[in-house]
């Protein structure tokens, strides 16, 4: 089963939005110009080595402009693509084609960017145990989307929303500690009210923090932008039940070593919020171009 039919309602919501925002006021250049009943094929040339993902998104695309347009996914989400292949192609009336392709387009490329940035982070950690996560550092209504495009990159989703997980952060720990709350009793009136089966997980930014909400109960426990030398003694103190999260300032070059501290999960935001586009265009075949 592709993995977004679950959420096809969202994901044609997010599409029609993009959509809206593209050719509500149709597309006067294609319009003015180009004969209505020219018919012709576009084939997606892939332009840069990376991971594909969006494949079915991009073809739900050009069938909302035409339904009579017949699109064919070439290459399956989740597949290592390189310049000069052909992901996908599309048959049927040109002024319909060019009316999808920006829209189809963008969502190929940035998904497909995610992915791709997402492999490079789960090759450089393959075999050392630990898990790459996202966040909810994501693009304003596209969080669905941009959140599959990591798991087709082999990563895995932190939280979805607000209301997927119980995370206490520093600004929870402000508000509470000014009202007089200890650590403990935060994190106990948090499994108190939190609804059934949630962790709890509190951020912290030093190594007696980190010992202080291990004692007051937390399930998880988030090392805050901690050097790796910090993080390596915390994972050495921390009992094995505690699943440990770092986060903050992991990048491509530093990921193994974080990895190799012994923590279990690395949150990075920079998958959804800097991944760089994965390059593609669509290209019109002359040849094929035909008036009905």
């Amino acid at each position: 089963m592709n993995k977004l039919q679950p959420f096809e309602e969202q994901v044609d919501h997010i599409i029609d939005l993009a959509l809206v925002e593209d050719i509500s006021h149709g597309d006067v250049t294609s319009e003015a110009l180009i004969p209505p009943e020219l018919q012709g094929k576009a084939s997606i040339l892939v332009k840069a080595e990376g991971i594909l993902a969006g494949g079915e998104v991009a073809k739900k695309v050009f069938l909302k402009v035409d339904p009579s347009l017949k699109v064919e996914v070439l290459i399956k989400d989740g597949t290592k693509i390189k310049s000069g292949d052909i992901a996908a192609t599309i048959v049927g009336t040109v002024v319909s084609i060019l009316k999808a392709e920006r829209v189809a387009l963008n969502f190929l490329n940035r998904l497909s960017g995610i992915a791709s940035q997402t492999a490079q982070y789960i090759a450089k950690t393959h075999g050392v145990g630990v898990k790459i996560t996202d966040t909810r550092k994501t693009t304003p209504g596209l969080r669905l989307l941009e959140k599959y495009a990591v798991r087709i990159g082999g990563g895995q989703n932190h939280r979805f929303h607000l209301g997927d997980g119980i995370l206490i952060k520093d600004n929870h720990l402000v508000v509470l500690h000014a009202l007089g709350m200890s650590l403990k009793d935060i994190v106990a009136k948090a499994k108190q009210n939190a609804p059934q089966g949630l962790k709890v997980e509190v951020e912290v930014n030093t190594t007696q923090e980190a010992l202080d909400a291990v004692e007051a109960g937390a399930d998880i426990i988030m090392l805050d932008n901690m050097s790796l030398d910090e993080m390596r003694h915390v994972t050495s103190l921390i009992p094995s039940q505690v699943k440990i999260e770092a986060s903050g300032g992991i990048t491509l070059a530093n990921v193994q070593t974080a990895a190799e501290t012994g923590v279990n999960l690395i949150s990075i935001g920079a998958l959804t919020h800097s991944s760089k586009a994965l390059d593609m265009s669509l290209e019109l075949e002359p040849q094929t171009l035909k008036i009905f």
